[in-house]
């Protein structure tokens, strides 16, 4: 059996790196991909799905070095789910309302910005385009 997700978002923040006790490195970060559309009574409707990823070796080396919050990324990796629920993580935010997120181990990490969109950053509230119309709010 085999599953396989690809992500195409923006980075929440800059990414972590830390190394396990045998030296491998593993870089986290975390993806909002957006999706923008009209309900069915008139209204525009924004979902954000985060998702956790965790990248090894070289390519937590590379993530750590050339990506940062705004990052443009696309992630092809596997699902990880919660070892409690089966699923997400879920959890509450501090507003009390239930969120979840996923976890993705990262077999392949793509940087889509180019240097100058990174090197310009991008502030909280700007919206990026990601080869769709939707915009991702990073």
């Amino acid at each position: 059996m085999y599953h396989n997700i690809i992500i195409v978002g923006n980075l929440g923040r800059d990414p972590e790196m830390r190394y396990t006790p045998s030296g491998q490195a593993v870089t986290n970060f975390n993806v909002a991909t957006n999706r923008q559309y009209t309900s069915s009574d008139g209204n525009q409707v924004k979902e954000t799905i985060w998702f956790r990823v965790s990248t090894w070796g070289k390519s937590a080396e590379s993530s750590n070095q050339y990506l940062k919050k705004g990052s443009k990324v696309l992630v092809e990796g596997r699902l990880n789910p919660d070892q409690e629920t089966g699923g997400p993580r879920i959890w509450n935010r501090q507003d009390g309302s239930a969120a979840a997120s996923y976890e993705v181990t990262a077999n392949v990490v793509r940087f889509l910005s180019s240097r100058a969109e990174d090197e310009a950053g991008y502030s909280a509230g700007e919206s990026q385009s990601v080869s769709e119309p939707e915009d991702i709010p990073f």
